[in-house]
Parts: structure tokens; C-alpha cells; sequence
């Protein structure tokens, strides 16, 4: 028996952005990049680092006892791990989204 191929795109509807997108080929507004090898090791890069940026990494911390239990209890009463408290207040911060008053 011959292996029958299926074609997958036979009954594909596509959206209002795919059409256009469809048709905006066919009318041939769309050319090959001359440089496409380079751009596309350029964008491979970045979506590398922007993966490896979203990555979480482990770090040791000495903070004082008090502060610590502080911080415990803050994250009890919000019902959330201390350690992800610790990291939202990383983040606002490296986020400029709250400051540092010394």
C-alpha cells in the first residue's frame, strides 16, 4: 500500500493578520534578505540571550537573623514563599520600580 501524502495546509483558515500577510506575498511586496545568513546567526544570538537572561541563577546571601525573620513573616502573612518575596524586592528594584533610601 503507497503512503497517501496529506497536504496540512488543504483546509487552513487563516486569521485577518495571516491573510494580509498572505496576500501581501502573492502581490510580491515581500523580498529575500540578501543577508539573511548574518541576520539570521544575529537574531539566533539574541533570542540565546535573552533566554539565558530569563534564567533564573542560585546566590548565596548573608543578611542578618532579624531581617530574615522579618522577611519570613512578611511572606507568611502574603501567603508566598519568603524566598520569592526576596526576589519580587530584587526585581522591583533592579526594575527601577522602587528605590533605595540610605
Amino acid at each position: 500500500m503507497k503512503n497517501k501524502r496529506i497536504d496540512p495546509f488543504k483546509n487552513l483558515v487563516l486569521d485577518e493578520y495571516e491573510q494580509g500577510i498572505e496576500d501581501a506575498l502573492e502581490r510580491g511586496e515581500f523580498v529575500s534578505d540578501p543577508d539573511f545568513k548574518k541576520n539570521k546567526k544575529e537574531f539566533e544570538e539574541a533570542a540565546k540571550r535573552f533566554i539565558e537572561l530569563e534564567e533564573s541563577k542560585s546566590i548565596t546571601l548573608r543578611v542578618k537573623k532579624k531581617d530574615l525573620i522579618r522577611v519570613k513573616a512578611r511572606a507568611k502573612r502574603r501567603n508566598m514563599p519568603y524566598q520569592t518575596l526576596i526576589n519580587l524586592l530584587i526585581n522591583s528594584y533592579a526594575e527601577g520600580r522602587s528605590r533605595l533610601v540610605l
